[in-house]
């Protein structure tokens, strides 16, 4: 089971940081995804500490992974602590930029940028494009020509690794569709350095999210060295690395490596190539920074089990019907402490709108509130409003005050984007 200090159950009543999250329910109604800035904030920091202490001589730039969650107040808090972005479209590069990330510190990935969205980043003047095939390269040149500036590069490369992760999150084996495959990057290298408005700069590598063990990381950084000495070789001059996000959290039982022990395996498979190194974590600082806070609906006895129904549904949260993910499920209230056996399951019309299976929790009636664990990444960025639910809202906590940082629409707003043409 997860630990998550900035969670505690205190006088058996669950906190976040210094406020209660059955207060912040009365206020805010349910359900809702609730953040600690402070454990944002802790985790940026552990890597920052990490990387500055680990490669002392070589400049290392963190460059949050926006996907896992795009909220303007995480993207802010970032921010002012100095992080950059790793984006996958040009919606992104502009919360980034909203958010106050300079340009400067945001790198493009993503398979399919469209020629509107690498025009959008040129004229933003981001620091890189990490270039997922040779199509996308023709292009990115074309546009950069075409507005007389110059795109930075770097391809990512696919370096046949397993990262030992599910396989809707694995990316860097040869039958993914992400990356250039290493067998081919030189061929690809020379071709970005005969064309025109392309600067040649870095080597990206990103082989998976949610990775518990060091070992892929290490075979794919050094694949990724033997490749920088050949380009090099070949005149390019190579000054970046960026090496990908992936570490995973704790969200049952996994055993996670401390960025320390990650940092000290990129010193020693990529320190000699004295590069500049760019860390894009997502998940590891975000994922347990959040929870989702519900209510129970009912508590229903079927023929073979005990059902504890919630007001949450796969639309707030879709990991466990998309991904079979475990996330520890708690009682705000720890009061009763009989433990009973449900399986936990929301209000959409799908059998797959189930949390947990056969899990024991302490025993609820209606009305009692249920926390998700480990919901801050890929939580309400993936959210729908399917079965015309309202998307939860955010709230984000810090010490003693806590703020909605994403309202809950209204039916009004749902509905009303919609159109009905005239010739209906």
């Amino acid at each position: 089971m997860t630990t998550q200090k900035h969670f505690p159950h205190i006088n058996d009543k669950m906190f976040a940081e210094n406020v209660a999250l059955s207060n912040i329910a009365r206020q805010v109604g349910t359900p809702f995804y609730c953040y600690s800035n402070t454990a944002i904030c802790q985790n940026y920091k552990d890597y920052q500490q990490a990387f500055s202490a680990t490669l002392v001589d070589q400049e290392t730039l963190i460059c949050y992974a926006v996907k896992a969650n795009g909220n303007q107040a995480v993207l802010s808090t970032l921010a002012k602590l100095g992080s950059g972005a790793d984006v996958v479209s040009e919606g992104e590069i502009r919360r980034a930029r909203t958010a106050g990330i300079p340009a400067n510190k945001i790198v493009y990935s993503g398979v399919a940028k469209i020629e509107s969205e690498i025009e959008y980043a040129l004229s933003e003047g981001i620091f890189q494009f990490n270039v997922e095939s040779e199509p996308e390269l023709e292009l990115i040149s074309q546009v950069a020509t075409r507005l007389k500036t110059v795109a930075a590069i770097a391809f990512r490369i696919n370096p046949d690794v397993c990262a030992n992760t599910h396989a809707k999150i694995s990316t860097g084996k040869s039958e993914n569709k992400f990356g250039v495959p290493i067998s081919k990057a030189r061929l690809a290298y020379n071709r970005a350095a005969s064309l025109p408005n392309i600067k040649v700069q870095g080597v990206d590598v990103h082989i998976g999210s949610q990775l518990t063990q060091l070992a892929p990381f290490e075979e794919a950084y050094k694949r990724i060295a033997l490749l920088v000495s050949d380009l090099r070789e070949d005149g390019h001059d190579i000054s970046v690395v960026d090496i990908g996000g992936g570490l995973g959290i704790t969200y049952s039982d996994e055993h996670i490596p401390s960025k320390q022990e990650y940092a000290t395996i990129a010193k020693a498979q990529l320190g000699h190539l004295n590069c500049k190194i760019i860390i894009e974590p997502g998940r590891s600082l975000l994922g347990n920074a959040g929870v989702l806070v519900s209510s129970v609906v009912f508590v229903k006895t079927g023929e073979e089990r005990q059902f504890l129904i919630l007001d949450v549904g796969m639309n707030d949260l879709i990991r466990p019907s998309m991904y079979e993910a475990h996330h520890d499920i708690l009682a705000v209230d720890k009061t009763n402490t009989e433990l009973k056996t449900y399986d936990v399951v929301g209000p959409v019309c799908e059998t797959g709108d189930t949390f947990a299976k056969a899990r024991q929790v302490n025993e609820s009636k209606s009305g009692d509130l249920i926390a998700i664990m480990s919901c801050g990444a890929y939580g309400a960025v993936m959210a729908s409003t399917y079965n015309t639910r309202m998307l939860a809202p955010e709230v984000m906590v810090k010490e003693n005050d806590f703020a909605v940082v994403r309202q809950r629409p209204t039916y009004e707003e749902v509905i009303n984007a919609d159109s009905v043409p005239n010739w209906i």
